[in-house]
């Protein structure tokens, strides 16, 4: 008798979940570092145009995979390979998981660095000014305690199953990650500098946009934001009723996160200038400092001058940071433990441990190298896999998954135009996307 599949149980409950698998911090500290960088108002127009050309139809190929095999991603593209190398699909399917064990390695690290500080405004405020010390340093002890942390939490949300679980637990996260995104770029909005940034942020200067750079930086970043590459969609598609309207659940989940990214960009840009009011040194040459610190060193040094408002900013931006990070980690790690409860019928308590402690024991080996391991893994799935994952899936809806291929079949209207764009122009756009990263800049 064939397993019952746990499922999404309403539309709403589907967007959530697989917005939240999107939102994480490549929207909320990955955008708006882009836009900084890239011409403010200029990259976020051509974000836009890219989002829809790129990003949409992307989401839709890997969600439709999903969705047409009612399976995980291994399954699934072994199925839409059935007619021509069923080996090399289920190798590809393989080769996601694995993507997805890895990000999980260093997203989790990072991660327990964002409940780290999301701690530290708390301990600040009752003088625990030791455990505020250690709350703000980088130390291997602190990635210790808190990346076996963000897994328990994780892994206690996805133990639950996709109903009473991703579900239940997305229909909570999303809407408190709103309303405190919302809730800082109000608070942000009122302080000395916030308006030059708002102007930066708003206001396109035409002459940039059509940079080669910026264009190409748009389109990578539209592809990432979207949680795109490792089978993330993929698993949560195929929880989709088979009769789910796929090209408005899409829009949705699309039309979700470019809010967030853009939301974040509203928070994240104008605090900079905010912070560079306040005397903080924030850009050198035109570029910010240290991009990857703008979370950990430019943000922390504005909420400082704030004073006791401060910790209140501090503490609510990390808890919004923490809540973007679990609704990723979330969808990441359910890509292994449905493909262990599907193909190797394990239980998915068990399926769920097995999988935290392999994400540990990835993770600590990362803690163990961090100098020179962490920056490549990060480069390795970013740079290559995602981009020629992505690819690979335009390939396989576009030209070679023949049986049960609506797209392929279509002879006419829009689903045989849209087929036509995804056999032809999507694979030069991603390819143009992979070569910018791997090989440009």
């Amino acid at each position: 008798m064939a397993q019952l599949r746990d499922g999404f149980q309403s539309r709403l409950g589907f967007v959530l979940a697989a917005s939240g698998a999107a939102v994480g911090l490549g929207n909320i500290w990955g955008f708006p570092t882009q836009a900084a960088n890239h011409g403010g108002g200029a990259f976020l127009l051509v974000y836009f145009i890219v989002i829809f050309l790129l990003a949409v139809p992307a989401l839709y190929t890997e969600l439709y995979l999903g969705h047409q095999a009612q399976a995980n991603p291994v399954k699934a593209l072994k199925n839409a390979w059935q007619d021509q190398a069923p080996k090399v699909g289920a190798a590809a399917g393989y080769l996601g998981l694995a993507g997805a064990i890895v990000m999980l390695s260093f997203y989790s690290i990072v991660a327990g660095w964002m409940l780290a500080y999301a701690l530290e405004p708390i301990t600040t405020f009752f003088g625990f000014t030791d455990i505020s010390n250690f709350l703000q340093t980088d130390s291997m002890a602190r990635n210790f305690v808190f990346t076996p942390l963000m897994l328990i939490l994780t892994a206690s949300i996805i133990l639950k199953g996709v109903k009473s679980g991703i579900e239940t637990w997305s229909r909570r996260l999303m809407p408190m990650l709103l309303v405190l995104l919302v809730g800082l770029i109000a608070y942000i909005a009122t302080l000395d500098g916030a308006n030059e940034g708002f102007a930066a942020y708003l206001v396109p200067n035409f002459s940039h946009i059509l940079d080669p750079n910026l264009i190409i930086a748009a389109m990578g970043q539209a592809f990432f934001s979207l949680s795109l590459g490792v089978g993330c969609m993929m698993i949560y598609g195929s929880y989709l009723q088979p009769d789910a309207n796929l090209p408005r659940l899409t829009a949705s989940v699309a039309l979700l996160d470019t809010g967030v990214a853009f939301l974040a960009g509203l928070l994240i840009i104008p605090a900079i200038y905010v912070a560079q009011h306040n005397g903080v040194q924030v850009f050198s040459d035109g570029k910010l400092i240290g991009e990857g610190q703008l979370i950990f060193a430019i943000l922390p040094e504005l909420f400082n001058t704030m004073g006791e408002i401060g910790l209140v900013v501090g503490l609510l931006f990390f808890v919004l940071m923490s809540i973007a990070s679990l609704t990723s980690t979330i969808s990441s790690t359910e890509i292994p433990v449905a493909f262990l409860v599907e193909n190797h019928q394990v239980e998915r308590k068990s399926a769920t441990f097995i999988v935290s402690l392999t994400v540990l024991a990835a993770s600590s080996l990362i803690i163990f190298n961090f100098d020179w391991l962490f920056g490549l893994v990060i480069m390795v799935l970013t740079q290559y896999q995602l981009p020629l994952m992505g690819l690979f899936y335009f390939v396989t809806v576009g030209w070679l998954w023949r049986r049960g291929n609506q797209l392929h079949q279509a002879s006419s209207g829009f689903k045989f135009w849209f087929a036509q764009y995804i056999r032809f122009v999507c694979p030069i756009l991603m390819t143009a996307v992979f070569a910018n990263v791997a090989f440009g800049q």
